[in-house]
């Protein structure tokens, strides 16, 4: 079975809300991935990450059924993200994991999860 899909049982969905609250509070503060974010949607953009999670770690299809399909790469086309906004996204997640007291059972394939869907979201081509 894929280890992210029952992430959902293993965690349940307030300790999953709380790491999304957690990494917005982050992000509001943040100089670098902050302004990427409208400033009149940030209860918005909380509720649609934290939506995505609990569909994708196995809980409720909330996501799918208000969204369609996560389209991740294209929502996000608008936005230059490259290496350093990658980072800082991961930077800024890991910490509200740490906040949140993420079980080190789940912590490794969250942490996975999350640096793969990153550096997908790249957009940006940069020298090596």
């Amino acid at each position: 079975m894929d280890p992210v899909g029952t992430l959902y049982h293993d965690l349940g969905e307030e300790r999953l809300r709380r790491l999304v609250a957690a990494f917005y509070q982050r992000v509001r503060e943040d100089d670098l991935i902050g302004r990427m974010y409208p400033p009149d949607d940030w209860e918005g953009a909380e509720k649609r990450l934290a939506d995505f999670l609990i569909y994708r770690f196995g809980g409720p299809q909330t996501y799918i059924e208000e969204r369609g399909h996560p389209r991740l790469r294209g929502r996000h086309m608008p936005f230059s993200i490259g290496v350093a906004e990658r980072d800082r996204w991961l930077a800024l997640m890991g910490a509200a994991m740490n906040e949140v007291a993420i079980p080190e059972a789940q912590a490794p394939i969250i942490s996975s999860f999350f640096a793969q869907i990153a550096d997908f979201m790249r957009n940006r081509e940069e020298q090596p």
